[in-house]
């Protein structure tokens, strides 16, 4: 725009040429810019839509908490008297458990569960400290073997 302002004091050859090569750039820069977003589209991967996420995979090795294995487990996941709040550690083991037979992914964490980071970050520390291994123990106290075998989402 400050060109063609400039362009009305000069002769009127100067300025025809100058608002061709406006035009022209304009054109130009508009289909340079679409064709390498076309470009950039074909190059990138597909990517999964939030609503079209495909289903998990199942586990139906691991059963669901029962009241029973909570009253085992309880002594295990004593919340902390510092810092925070603690969080409702049962919901939490119920969270990584259904993460577990799912197969889910940790964003797919249904809303009851609570924050996924928060989850995660349990589930993390239980991994670290050697607690996940003595729950899933608890929890499939029946079938050793699948215990070995099961697994989870990288966090």
């Amino acid at each position: 725009m400050r060109r063609l302002l400039q362009g009305l004091s000069i002769p009127e050859e100067q300025r025809v040429r100058l608002v061709w090569w406006s035009r022209f750039r304009r054109t130009h820069q508009a289909r340079a810019r679409l064709c390498h977003m076309q470009r950039r589209t074909r190059q990138a991967p597909p990517v999964a839509r939030a609503f079209a996420l495909p289903e998990p995979i199942r586990l139906p090795g691991l059963p669901s908490l029962t009241e029973a294995q909570w009253e085992q487990l309880r002594p295990l996941l004593q919340p902390q008297q510092r810092g925070r709040r603690a969080a409702d550690m049962r919901l939490i083991l119920e969270a990584v458990v259904w993460i577990a037979h799912t197969a889910s992914a940790w964003r797919q964490l249904p809303e009851r569960f609570g924050p996924w980071e928060t989850v995660v970050s349990h589930y993390r520390r239980w991994c670290k400290s050697g607690l996940w291994a003595r729950i899933l123990q608890i929890l499939l106290s029946q079938d050793a073997s699948l215990a070995s075998r099961l697994s989870l989402p990288a966090p």
